[in-house]
């Protein structure tokens, strides 16, 4: 599921856009659910029921708040034995076990909730389509046509061919897919794999995307994305991940070492490229369900307000991974936290002011108001103090607690957050 930005697509024919409520993007996708002790979950858990009941449950829990994206990651189009599905013209299709109404199906329903639909590809040519020498839509030529001679592995798994995009068609088969999935009501495209050497697979992407006539959401994706790639990737794509997956791929979705810990260590890394409608994508947050049937995050309820504290001051699209239908009360409180999600949508890139064990940022509110946020990234409790001069501010200052909804009082100098826990955070604001 996204938390939305209200941006449309990033390219040369669409206007920049300001997010007012990102496209809360929790994601409710096969991979989301991989890991996990609950015997239910696995490759075969993307379903069009499973992903009907993720609707369901994000328009009752969260949409209220501003999350509208059901994205589904790889596996849509895959058979049970992971094998691809495209039709005769190399375009992807829903694999008819998981999905037997389709994906326009599918996308009728979801927005019939006020939600939206995403889509997974990946950077390249997959080989079985260049084996299938399908026609490309509209041409005289197929995608043996369109391939670098001779055949060039590329993408960061190296599993698919590399596009020739001198080779007109190459553009041509891309807007075909785009197309597709404009003509099946599909709002947002997630192209995995990405390295530098994809970065004309984004552009052409993006290229397909204005001309279908559908504004759509482009993130390009990898784990992470190679940082000299930030630059190549700035016109064409509304989000580039920076860090690698949050997911364990062990008995649970994550774990604070493995690898929630990362995002602060790799967020800084792009802090010079990333902007307004070129937001960091830190994948996404494992705040789902502690409790009960299905259990996914693998973090404590601490850890959970961290990462949705971390991933509102970066201005991240708020994914939420996992399985909604499970969702916890815990996690409905971190998730909806109006405040908190105010500090992400304001669109704002922040600014490291501390680094090491215990952290210090902050960024500027549209409205004037500064946001601190101060994390403890030890193992045992801290008093962390910021002071005015390090914020570059001075006078007094009413500081508001966002994450409890309290007001603070007044100082003149500095602020202290007391014994914040390990892996704790604190988030407050300063007008």
């Amino acid at each position: 599921m996204q938390h939305p930005y209200g941006g449309g697509r990033r390219g040369p024919r669409l206007r920049r856009r300001r997010r007012r409520l990102p496209d809360a993007p929790a994601t409710p996708t096969d991979s989301g659910v991989q890991s996990s002790t609950h015997p239910d979950y696995g490759t075969k858990w993307l379903t069009e029921e499973h992903i009907k009941d993720t609707a369901d449950a994000m328009a009752a829990n969260l949409k209220q708040a501003g999350y509208t994206n059901v994205n589904l990651d790889a596996g849509w189009n895959a058979n049970w034995d992971w094998q691809f599905r495209t039709d005769a013209n190399g375009i992807p299709e829903a694999d008819p076990e998981r999905f037997p109404n389709g994906i326009a199906s599918l996308a009728r329903y979801v927005h019939g909730k006020g939600l939206k639909l995403g889509l997974y590809g990946g950077a390249g040519l997959q080989k079985p389509i260049y084996d299938k020498n399908a026609p490309i839509l509209g041409t005289d030529c197929t995608t043996q046509d369109i391939t670098v001679m001779p055949l060039t592995p590329t993408n960061m798994w190296g599993g698919d061919w590399k596009i020739d995009f001198t080779k007109p068609c190459a553009q041509a088969y891309f807007d075909s897919i785009a197309d597709r999935f404009a003509s099946w009501g599909v709002d947002f495209v997630k192209i995995d794999g990405v390295t530098t050497d994809n970065i004309p697979d984004i552009e052409a992407w993006s290229k397909a995307i204005d001309q279908s006539g559908r504004k759509m959401w482009l993130t390009a994706s990898a784990w992470p994305i190679p940082r000299e790639a930030g630059e190549g990737l700035r016109p064409w794509a509304n989000s580039v991940r920076v860090d690698t997956d949050v997911e364990c791929y062990c008995n649970t979705v994550s774990t604070w070492t493995s690898s929630v810990d990362n995002r602060w260590e790799d967020l800084p890394k792009w802090l010079d490229v990333v902007e307004p409608n070129y937001w960091p994508d830190l994948d996404s947050m494992p705040i789902n369900n502690n409790t009960g049937r299905g259990i996914q995050d693998g973090i404590t309820d601490v850890e959970r307000q961290s990462v949705m504290t971390f991933w509102s001051m970066a201005s991240s699209p708020l994914y939420v991974g996992g399985d909604l239908s499970n969702i916890d009360d815990k996690a409905v409180s971190i998730l909806t936290n109006r405040e908190v999600i105010a500090v992400d949508q304001a669109g704002v890139i922040p600014t490291q002011v501390t680094a090491g064990t215990l952290q210090v940022w902050k960024k500027r509110l549209p409205d004037g108001r500064l946001a601190v946020a101060v994390y403890n990234l030890g193992d045992q409790p801290a008093d962390i103090t910021v002071t005015w001069q390090q914020l570059g501010v001075h006078g007094n200052r009413q500081l508001r607690d966002l994450v409890n909804h309290r007001d603070l009082g007044k100082s003149n100098k500095s602020w202290t957050a007391k014994s914040v826990p390990a892996h704790g955070s604190r988030l407050i604001t300063l007008s």
